[in-house]
């Protein structure tokens, strides 16, 4: 491939609505074109890096016993009235009609459509284990689709599941996956991926994990622990409190708080310390619109997944009117509304005198006491951890907040679909069970555009050799000089017949222009030709990543890219022997 002919324009001006580096870089470098909101075309660079993400991921899911399959894009309603997501999933999933009139919609995801393909085939215990996996394009409606690649609307994305015939052994495989994931992540070249506990959220079951690049412009909250192995996604993190007293009982008393409507208002007014108050934080149910009410200490926020996964259904933030049965800025839950379903959480025990609201326009409780003012104060997780907490594995304060994308995730799924669309199987009683599901995703675009976020310079990506669009690039400095070209000309023949993917770059431009375009593309290895070198008989190679600048004699230039290319895959394949070990 030479860059004359590459189809994709690269430049030098960062766009302005480009908010993380990867995204500027990947369009700069004409790797992808943006078509609509959260919508991109893909330039051949970027296919080729992400066709290769795709090759490492096959190679890992086939060495694991995965077998390829295809679902459609587009599935009919009635598979989703089966599993029941139809109506439970949110606007995310986008839905539509044909010209029949038959409900319709656009594949978010396929636990659906993998129970459709194998339940009349896998209907006998002999069947079981086994795993089946495809590459597809989904379709998701994100309300906020933001940095380019990390997050979109419509997305390629590999997908597997597994069935079994017991829980133990979908352990067993959720394992081998697991690893198999570790290892794609390796290759790829991103081994600083970590793996958190997550929040399965509307996948179902009660295990799951997440891949996390850690990386401060990640839409993740990261709990980890600096003194042991605990990892969560903010959504799943426990919090750990000490339910310690704070401070002494007091008699409890309606204050009037005029016009303070937040916690900072009200503890200002008061004098009070912002550890010894309520906050509320309202949502509504989206089934019937009732009110839930989460109350939290006034320092600590409300991990919304945690309410959610109590409440038992969605939620979304309230809108509070006039003749509703809250007041907005002064709820409290002492003499709330019998109306409203509220939750207490841990970090209001011990609290022996709480500021709260008293649900009545202009006034707030002081000296309220939980234990004593309310009939059987019970007390869940709600809120959202905070760095400096206490640990809940090692019980150490050693808890850190960092940012991470997710580019992977792994889900135990137990008989959530299959028992619901009525896939069964007999086993070696003759009974009828429903078959246990592991679920196992990565987004390949997303993908590519961590490992972009998480190697580049200011002046372009810097691809691992793994999946880098091009190993090699040639750069004739001197397409007018004969000498020059054939060189050049010569190497660019070498390399490719040795089977290195080497993209030439002979276009008659500026040197600042041609390292500029190449810096763009990212090959790891870059061979120049000059007249200036060729008076010595040599060429320039250097790495992309700067570890590597030599100048080569002309007659061993070949041998030494090739010697150099085979170091770099040797590299990444040494941090992948160094975890299986």
């Amino acid at each position: 491939m030479k860059v004359a002919n590459l189809v994709g324009s690269r430049f030098k001006e960062k766009p302005s609505d480009c908010v993380i580096d990867s995204h500027a870089l990947m369009v700069r470098g004409g790797y992808m074109k943006y078509v609509g909101n959260g919508i991109y075309s893909e330039f051949p660079t970027l296919r080729r890096v992400t066709s290769k993400i795709e090759n490492i991921i096959r190679q890992e899911m086939d060495a694991i016993d995965g077998q390829e399959v295809l679902f459609p894009v587009v599935l009919p309603a009635d598979l989703w009235d089966e599993s029941g997501r139809y109506e439970s999933v949110g606007s995310e999933l986008l839905r539509f009609t044909d010209r029949n009139d038959a409900r319709m919609v656009l594949g978010m995801t396929h636990e659906e459509a993998a129970v459709q393909l194998v339940r009349e085939y896998a209907q006998s215990y002999t069947k079981y284990p086994f795993m089946i996996y495809q590459f597809q394009r989904k379709f998701r409606d994100e309300a906020r689709p933001r940095a380019g690649m990390i997050r979109v609307r419509e997305f390629t994305m590999k997908d597997a599941y597994s069935f079994h015939t017991s829980q133990e052994d979908l352990e067993k495989y959720y394992d081998v996956c697991y690893q198999a994931y570790n290892r794609i992540f390796q290759k790829a070249g991103i081994p600083e991926v970590v793996t958190v506990a997550s929040d399965s959220g509307m996948m179902g079951g009660n295990i799951s994990h997440e891949y996390m690049l850690l990386t401060p412009v990640g839409e993740d909250s990261i709990v980890l622990c600096e003194e042991c192995d605990y990892r969560a996604n903010m959504e799943a993190a426990a919090n750990c409190v000490s339910g310690d007293k704070i401070g002494e009982q007091a008699e409890l008393a309606m204050i009037e708080t005029p016009d303070c409507k937040t916690i900072e208002d009200v503890c200002a007014f008061l004098q009070s310390d912002v550890e010894s108050s309520c906050k509320a934080v309202v949502y509504q149910k989206a089934s019937n619109g009732q009110f839930v009410v989460g109350f939290v200490r006034g320092d600590y926020e409300i991990n919304e997944t945690k309410l959610r996964n109590l409440v038992g259904e969605e939620i979304y933030p309230a809108e509070i009117t006039e003749d509703s049965c809250l007041v907005a800025g002064y709820i409290g839950p002492y003499a709330i509304s019998e109306e409203v379903e509220y939750y207490l959480d841990l970090t209001l025990q011990g609290i022996e005198s709480m500021v709260a609201g008293a649900n009545k326009e202009g006034y707030h409780y002081t000296g309220l006491n939980l234990n004593r003012d309310l009939k059987d104060a019970k007390y869940v997780d709600i809120a959202k951890v905070k760095a400096g907490s206490v640990c809940p594995c090692c019980g150490k304060p050693a808890i850190t907040i960092k940012r991470g994308i997710e580019v992977g995730n792994i889900f135990q799924l137990g008989t959530k679909y299959t028992k619901a669309m009525n896939m069964t199987y007999t086993d070696e009683n003759g009974e009828l069970k429903n078959p246990i599901m592991g679920c196992y995703g990565i987004g390949v675009g997303r993908m590519a555009a961590s490992i972009c976020e998480a190697h580049h310079d200011e002046y372009g990506p810097i691809w691992p050799i793994s999946i880098a669009p091009w190993e090699v690039e040639v750069c004739c400095l001197r397409a007018d000089d004969e000498e020059c070209k054939k060189v050049a000309d010569d190497m660019y023949t070498g390399l490719q017949d040795a089977g290195i993917e080497t993209i030439y770059d002979d276009r008659d431009v500026r040197p600042g222009a041609m390292f500029s375009d190449a810096d763009l593309i990212g090959a790891p290895i870059r061979v120049v030709v000059s007249p200036r070198n060729l008076k010595e008989s040599k060429v320039e190679i250097t790495t992309r990543d700067k570890a590597v600048k030599e100048m080569v004699d002309l007659d061993k230039a070949k041998e030494y890219v090739i010697a150099l290319r085979q170091k770099l895959f040797d590299d990444i394949a040494s941090h992948v022997e160094a975890y299986q070990k």
